[in-house]
């Protein structure tokens, strides 16, 4: 009879992992509830569709490889996976996109590379990414705020029918991306996508996700230094290069702030413990490096939101921070310290 592979540790009742799954599965409660009065039961649709997707691939894979499944199941990082996806895709997105995504980012971005713990990069910003750039018109679908019935969104998902035209718009990104002759205070005025200091809507999805990230802070469930140093970074990139309410302004730091992904993207993406840095100082230069990348390819990029390709390159990047921040091991010299032959 062949034993299930478990890797250590085997401490009976206690399961850290599935119990930091949950907890960020609860954080992400006020943005689910955010987006929901947003865009109706767009992303609930989402998200069912996502977790069902993402339980059936994970559940596949690991009778393919001859793991248990059962055990892995239950630490809940495929469900964490489409959750994350189910959130950043447009709500009312067509089911095949979600099951590509989802089927993307489980088989390839973590069941490739050994499971969870193993994976170089995000598995939700993979899959995201892989979509966006193949299916670029459905990626940018998203439905104008309170405009969408229960109903007709479901057969939009479905593929039963298309819903009207013109219940879709751009988003504050995709606005100030291409204007090139209003000043903000005129394509605000102009354009229903822009809000109070970001877009419309998504400040209040991104205060929310910051209520969910400060829980996962209290919780100490993750360090602060990676949020922080991707807010930070962002705001005085778009501070150091912010002209103002001009035709060639790229927006305030608080637009940066409040719109796009980028408090989902701060406290539940680059906080990932398995394709970020691994030290403290190496989690701040990450979340750095993020948030620079992503002000970087908003304002001269080619995509109006960056935070899924920026936390991918900085994945690339992990290792070599990893390298000349991690502490020292007491006793040893730091790795490129140098030594005398003899020594």
């Amino acid at each position: 009879m062949a034993l299930p592979r478990i890797t250590s540790p085997h401490a009976k009742g206690s399961n850290r992992t599935q119990q930091v799954m949950l907890q960020v599965l609860l954080a992400t409660v006020p943005g689910i509830l955010a987006l929901t009065w947003l865009f109706g039961a767009g992303t609930l649709y989402n998200l069912a569709l996502a977790s069902l997707f993402a339980i059936t691939f994970e559940a596949l894979i690991l009778v393919a490889r001859q793991r248990p499944v059962g055990f892995f199941l239950k630490d809940y990082s495929a469900l964490v996976t489409a959750v994350l996806l189910g959130l950043a895709l447009p709500p009312y997105a067509p089911w095949w996109l979600t099951l590509v995504a989802v089927g993307f980012a489980i088989v390839f971005g973590k069941q490739l590379y050994g499971g969870l713990g193993q994976n170089p990069f995000n598995p939700a910003m993979l899959g995201y990414v892989v979509v966006l750039i193949s299916f670029p018109v459905e990626m940018t679908s998203w439905p104008a705020p309170h405009s969408v019935g229960a109903l007709d969104g479901l057969k939009q998902v479905l593929g039963i029918a298309a819903l009207p035209d013109g219940w879709a718009q751009a988003t504050a990104l995709d606005a100030l991306k291409v204007n090139n002759s209003l000043t903000m205070d005129e394509l605000r005025a102009a354009n229903p996508a822009f809000g109070h200091f970001g877009g419309a809507g998504s400040e209040a999805v991104n205060l929310a996700f910051l209520a969910g990230g400060l829980y996962l802070l209290h919780k100490r469930i993750f360090s602060w230094h990676a949020p922080v140093g991707m807010l930070a970074a962002l705001a005085v990139m778009s501070l150091l290069f912010w002209n103002g309410s001009g035709s060639d302004s790229n927006g305030s730091p608080l637009f940066h702030l409040l719109t796009g992904a980028t408090m989902l993207g701060a406290f539940f993406i680059v906080t990932d413990p398995v394709s970020g840095a691994t030290s403290n100082r190496g989690r701040l230069v990450f979340g750095i490096g993020v948030g620079v990348l992503v002000y970087v390819i908003r304002a001269w990029g080619g995509y109006p939101d960056a935070v899924a390709f920026a936390v991918l390159l900085m994945n690339l990047a992990a290792p070599t921070i990893d390298y000349y921040t991690r502490p020292r091991s007491y006793g040893h010299r730091k790795p490129n310290s140098g030594f005398k032959l003899g020594e």
